[in-house]
């Protein structure tokens, strides 16, 4: 291994982080990790001051710019939009155990999609990653005090969104458990009484399968979802329990095939939201094994 690659390997999984959790996409982190090794192979680091700053910036404008990009593109997006889950032997989820705990899950990505690119950038580098204001300055090239504001609006935002208490892994999974095992068996009254009475459901098919257009609220209208996709026969859904960015999460199978993950917000004892990612151009990179 060269110089350069040692110098490197130790900051690849955070940078991945960094650029997943801007993007929601492990295909586009890849590449910007990817296109950030290749501008530190053609610098000069040996006369950098540190290589965690040069590389931590150059990862968080290369995803500002592809952000951007996407925003553009999304406007064409059949339906909701959702980040790509990851599975459990992807190398950017066991840095996630290490800090915030539900700072990696779909429902937390999600919530990141209503801020605007330098919003997202400055919130995930000083609230996530820990970096000091001065660092997150340079990164998106603004000042301390605009980085300050972009922080405090994103902040406002993300907690108007994000569940109030957390909740332990066992409970999640008690009630992801009992879920599952009511919407597997198409009991319309069983669903219902556990979702929260202004429970969330978003679907995202990107056009490619059948999935509900728009978010649905409220408990009867799920309840009566799941009741039509249980008793459908032409749909036919294995439900297994699995992890998806690094939550408890549902996986489900059509003839042994991964049809679609489901992420499962729960504030302990109901359901709150449901994420389900249906696009199979999502699917493909997540392992099952």
């Amino acid at each position: 291994m060269s110089d350069l690659a040692r110098s490197f390997d130790p900051h690849r999984t955070r940078l991945a982080g960094i650029a997943y959790r801007m993007l929601g996409s492990r295909a586009d982190a890849e590449d910007v990790v990817q296109d950030a090794w290749l501008r530190w192979h053609e610098s000069a680091p040996e006369d950098l001051r540190s290589a965690e700053a040069w590389l931590v910036t150059t990862v968080t404008r290369l995803s500002l710019d592809r952000l951007r990009a996407r925003k553009a593109e999304t406007q064409h997006y059949i339906g909701p939009w959702l980040p790509e889950p990851l599975d459990a032997a992807d190398p950017i989820a066991p840095e996630a155990r290490l800090e915030l705990a539900d700072n990696l899950s779909i429902a937390f990505i999600a919530v990141l999609e209503r801020l605007t690119p330098d919003e997202r950038a400055a919130f995930l580098l000083r609230e996530v990653f820990d970096y000091d204001y001065p660092e997150v300055a340079r990164a998106l090239e603004r000042s301390e005090a605009a980085c300050r504001q972009l922080v405090h609006r994103a902040k406002a935002r993300v907690a108007d969104r994000r569940p109030r208490f957390p909740v332990d892994r066992d409970a999640h999974l008690r009630v992801l458990r009992a879920f599952m095992a009511a919407a597997e068996s198409g009991k319309r009254d069983d669903i219902e009484s556990l979702l929260a009475e202004d429970a969330l459901s978003i679907s995202d098919g990107g056009g490619k399968t059948w999935a509900t257009l728009r978010p649905l609220h409220g408990a009867p209208r799920i309840a009566w979802l799941y009741y039509a996709v249980a008793r459908n026969p032409d749909i036919c859904l294995e439900w297994r329990e699995g992890t998806v960015n690094g939550e408890p999460a549902i996986l489900r199978f059509r003839k042994g095939v991964l049809h679609s993950t489901l992420s499962v917000v729960t504030d302990g004892e109901r359901v709150i939201a449901l994420y389900g990612v249906l696009n199979p151009d999502k699917l493909t990179g997540f392992s099952v094994n």
